[in-house]
Parts: structure tokens; sequence; C-alpha cells
């Protein structure tokens, strides 16, 4: 079976100097907000290209505390309502909901599945303070468009950037376009902790300081509690094996484009619609997800030819029992995606044997 990710592999690489991590933070007897968080996030804020980064416990955290901070501060207040993807994660949505926002789901560009300026520009009203782009399957968003339009209108921007760590365009990271940036580090990410972890990103040096303090219980000085706070903090483990990883996350985007690049200069089925990349480096391929009208047959069709593959994902939030108050909402683009996507295994590990094994049984796919 050629697995859709083997983590084991892809951390065996660096276990030597994990274990020396690790090693390292256990005899320190520092294990919350000491040295190693710090570090990591000054080298995570300078690989980003901002000034300010604050470790969270993940990256749903990350979302959650950001929308949260801008409402202690002023800037978003219940009822208020965010533009999202209406194809994504569910965490995107989550994120708004559980500040008492209102999520506007539009309709994605049809070619990459990312926000649409255009639809982004025909759901603004009075009501609009703030817009959710998501970089999805690591590819940046049109964030030209998105930060004009942001700008044009007076709105704030939030970076879904869970599965994009290091994509670029005309020289800047994502996490760095909008006002600040939500990034997950869940072990299956391109840069992925040893369990769960995430961070914000931001050039505001008030909004970081009330990010930490938020997921500090609320509070800047130990027993004093500014706001009702929660308990979200990046440990100095998972922040120590985030500091080994990130040394090797350049190299692990380009070993990724080398699969992107052979699936779609190999894979020719009538029946299989490859992802379409607007440019090299804004994609770093933390999926390689394709399009079939025939998307379950072809799934156990791989699976028979020994190819694990996954969906991202199968139902869409607005159809989730969770918003059943949505349920009944009309985005047909997007639930035609939903049906339609398949997700290859794609990984530093993956071999070139396996690649063509994977072509040839798309390719062999009949309906």
């Amino acid at each position: 079976m050629i697995n859709f990710l083997n983590l084991r592999e892809v951390n065996r690489a660096y276990s030597a100097e994990l274990k020396e991590a690790c090693a390292r933070v256990v005899d320190s007897g520092w294990y919350i907000g000491g040295p190693e968080l710090a570090q990591f996030e000054s080298e995570f804020a300078e690989y980003c290209g901002t000034k300010h980064c604050v470790g969270v416990a993940n990256g749903l955290d990350a979302l959650i505390l950001t929308l949260r901070a801008w409402k202690e501060l002023g800037h978003l207040s219940e009822g208020d309502e965010i533009i999202v993807p209406a194809n994504t994660y569910i965490a995107s949505v989550l994120a708004i909901t559980e500040n008492r926002l209102v999520p506007v789901l539009v309709e994605p560009d049809a070619k990459t599945f990312n926000l649409s300026a255009d639809s982004v520009k025909k759901a603004i009203n009075s009501k609009t303070k703030a817009i959710l782009p998501v970089h999805l399957y690591g590819q940046l968003a049109d964030m030209t468009a998105l930060c004009a339009l942001a700008k044009q209108h007076g709105l704030l921007m939030l970076e879904d950037s869970a599965q994009s760590h290091g994509a670029s365009l005309h020289g800047r990271k994502a996490g760095s376009f909008g006002d600040a940036a939500g990034f997950s580090f869940y072990p299956g990410k391109n840069l992925g902790a040893l369990g769960d972890a995430g961070a914000m990103t931001t050039d505001d040096r008030e909004l970081a300081e009330v990010v930490r303090a938020l997921g500090n219980y609320g509070s800047y000085k130990k027993y004093e509690n500014t706001y009702r706070g929660v308990n979200s903090r990046l440990d100095e483990i998972q922040a120590a094996m985030l500091r080994v990883k990130l040394k090797y996350l350049d190299q692990e985007i380009s070993a990724r484009r080398t699969v992107a690049g052979f699936y779609a200069s190999h894979i020719s089925s009538p029946h299989v619609a490859l992802p379409h990349a607007v440019a090299e480096e804004a994609h770093v391929w933390h999926q390689f997800v394709v399009r079939s009208q025939h998307r379950d047959a072809l799934k156990l069709h791989l699976k028979k030819h020994g190819v694990e593959t996954l969906i991202h994902y199968p139902i869409p939030p607005h159809k989730q029992r969770a918003y059943k108050q949505m349920n009944n909402v009309s985005l047909p683009l997007t639930e035609q995606i939903h049906e339609e996507v398949l997700s290859l295994p794609i990984s530093v590990v993956l071999r070139s044997d396996e690649m063509q094994a994977v072509a040839e049984a798309l390719n062999a796919f009949i309906f």
C-alpha cells in the first residue's frame, strides 16, 4: 500500500535532532513559556516576514483568539459579518461563530478553489468588518485583489494560513499579507509538530500582546486577569520540535513541488482534473487535490491498486449538523467541489516508483 502520509518516515530524517531537542527541554526543567518558545516565535516571525508571532495550542485557537482580541480592542463587535470561503475546513467557520460573529460564506474561484475576489466584492455590505481568506491546500489566495478590497472598504484581514507555511508571492510569505494570520502545526502539516500546536503572526504589537494574554487565562501579569481568557499556549517541547523542523521547511517544500510536478506531467486520465497553480512559489502543495465526477469510484479503484487517498473535505461547513441553520443554503460550486475532490499521496518521503504507480493507477481508471 502506498500510504497517503507516513509521518514516522517523514520525521525519521530528523529523529536525532528531535530527540536532542526534546532532551534539552526535559533537562531544562522549563516546560511552559520558556526560551524554546521565545526562540521559535522569533524564528517563525522572521521566516514569515512579520514583526510578531504568538504561539498557541492549535491552529483553531490562533484564529479564535485573533478575532477575540479584535473584539477586546474594539475593532469587532458581536454580530459583525466576516466573509469566508464556503469550501473550507470547518475550523475557519468555527473561529467566527465562537466569537458570536456572523460567517458570510461565499463561493470560491472555480480554478484555484480559493476565495474569489469577485464573490467577496458582491458580499460586502455595511455589516462586513473582516475578510478571512483560506490558503487552501497550500496555495495563496489572490491576496493582491483581496488586500485591495480590504483597504478600499476599511476591512480587517485574517489569513487562515493553516496549510500554507512558506507559500510566497512577490517576495511576501503567507502570514504577512493581512492584519494577522493563523497557522496550524498539526503533525500532518508541511511544518508539523509532534502534537497539536499553532501560532498567529502579525505586525501589530498591541494585537500580539492581547492574543498572548487571552491565551494565558486573560493575564498579562501572573494572578492578575484583564480578560476572561483561556488556556492556549504552545509548550516548550512542541516549540523545540518546530525549531528543528523549521530549518528544513524550504527543503520539504521543494520536495513536494517535485511530486506535484511529476503528477502534473504524468497524469493524463480524461476522468481527472488536475489542480491549477497560479505561480510556483505561491503553492507549497500541502495537498495535491484532483477532481473527478466519478470521485467515489476513482477512490475505490485506487484503493484496489494499493493507493491510499483522502477527501479534503467530504462535507462543506454549511451542510454540517453543527450549522443546521445553514443546511438549506445553496452554494452549488462549493457543493460540487466537495463531491468531486480527492487528495493523492504527497510527501517528502514519496519515492519515484510510488509516484509512478499512483500516476499509472489513475491513468488506468475507466468509468
